[in-house]
């Protein structure tokens, strides 16, 4: 996917380091993207989520806040409120080229921060929390041990995640003064809360407790035996497709006419994984699946193969045309499901005068209804002119040509 390293001015005039994920097609919207507490904008969680929105037609944007990252500043200087006007100016950059967030993301400590924001960005149709905290002063129990330092010293360092940080008192008093609940309960926009039943950073009352705060639309998603930091790329991409789904319907994306000489649009296969097989497949913005390859052969066996794709294109199309003809006939067709299996045959099995290996699909047709023997040996006949039977039967033309380079 195409990205941009770009810098904008944060909250008190420091440059902030962030990356633009722009989607290979027609920018249909825009997110913007709260890292969690101490993180960066590179965290796998993040580059994830940005991967699969991007994929179906919207921008993200991922920044580091001020003091962190590749951002300029100093940490020790920070809190709370400065990571919600760095987000506003973050959203303002957006807005200056006409990309005004639609869909604000905030992980742990930002997504604290974003239901702060929210209220703030007129643009802002929806907000997705992962993983945060109720009340952002829960933060602290991260470096529990230093508190009595930072509050009679004025700052002390403590060690988060294997790396030193300055903590400063002014931080401690910004979160300890913090009140989520009146911003939650007048949000005014679709919220969707995720979080992870056994998460031991923030525990999971947090999110029944942003929940309960919040009026609809409003929705809770359990990401099952993820880490807080959605560290595991199963749960990652977990997070990814349920946020594509669920803010499509907020965002009302509006993709573009298909070009030119293809009707259906186009079909885009990207590399989710570039150590493994898995491929994100998409079709506009709001059809995705996954193709892989299974374990024994390298993938992870998390999506149809190749030829599994090609033999539910088959199965599809058979049903859909059998469906079509006994619903002009006028026949009690109850339900259709079609069996597709794929192996390598030699063509003189196949009935073709050979000895090369030819593709056998084995199509087994399942009907069921108060249909007669004529109408069920109809039906079988109409399978055998299902357009992509046709297509498979018959010798097609594969255009190849390279792209330009990103």
């Amino acid at each position: 996917m195409p990205m941009e390293k770009i810098t904008f001015q944060g909250h008190d005039g420091q440059t902030l380091a962030a990356r633009l994920d722009l989607p290979t097609g027609p920018h249909l919207g825009t997110v913007l993207f709260a890292h969690c507490f101490t993180c960066s904008k590179d965290i796998p969680a993040a580059r994830r989520i940005a991967a699969r929105l991007s994929a179906i037609g919207l921008a993200v944007l991922r920044f580091d806040f001020t003091g962190l990252g590749h951002s300029e500043g100093e940490f020790e200087n920070t809190n709370f409120t400065s990571n919600v006007a760095d987000l506003k100016a973050a959203a303002d950059y957006l807005a200056g080229r006409d990309m005004a967030p639609g869909l604000l993301i905030g992980h742990s400590l930002g997504g604290a921060a974003v239901l702060r924001a929210a209220g703030g960005i007129a643009s802002v149709k929806a907000v997705v929390t992962i993983g945060a905290p109720y009340d952002p002063g829960h933060v602290t129990h991260n470096f529990a041990a230093a508190l009595d330092q930072i509050k009679s010293e004025g700052v002390a360092e403590v060690s988060l995640g294997g790396r030193p940080f300055r903590i400063a008192r002014q931080f401690l008093e910004d979160v300890s003064q913090e009140n989520l609940e009146p911003a939650i309960r007048d949000l005014k926009r679709a919220l969707l809360v995720m979080h992870a039943p056994r998460d031991q950073i923030v525990g999971i009352e947090n999110a029944s407790q942003i929940f309960t705060a919040a009026r609809h639309p409003k929705s809770f998603v359990t990401l099952d035996d993820a880490d807080h930091l959605i560290s595991d790329a199963a749960d990652a991409e977990y997070a990814a497709e349920v946020i594509a789904a669920w803010s499509a319907r907020y965002l009302q994306l509006h993709p573009p006419a298909p070009p030119r000489g293809a009707p259906e649009g186009i079909v885009r296969v990207s590399e989710a994984d570039p150590k493994g097989f898995l491929q994100d497949v998409t079709s506009g913005q709001s059809i995705h699946l996954l193709a892989d390859e299974p374990l024994a052969y390298g993938g992870t066996n998390r999506g149809l193969t190749p030829y599994g794709l090609v033999g539910a294109g088959l199965g599809a199309c058979t049903s859909m045309t059998l469906r079509m003809y006994a619903r002009r006939k006028g026949w009690p067709l109850d339900h259709v499901r079609v069996d597709v299996s794929h192996d390598k045959v030699h063509a003189q099995d196949a009935g073709a005068p050979s000895d090369d290996k030819v593709d056998e699909f084995l199509r087994e047709i399942h009907i069921e209804g108060d249909l007669d023997d004529e109408q069920r040996a109809r039906l079988m006949e109409i399978a055998d002119r299902c357009p992509v039977h046709r297509t498979l039967e018959r010798t097609s033309h594969v255009v190849t040509r390279s792209a330009k380079a990103d």
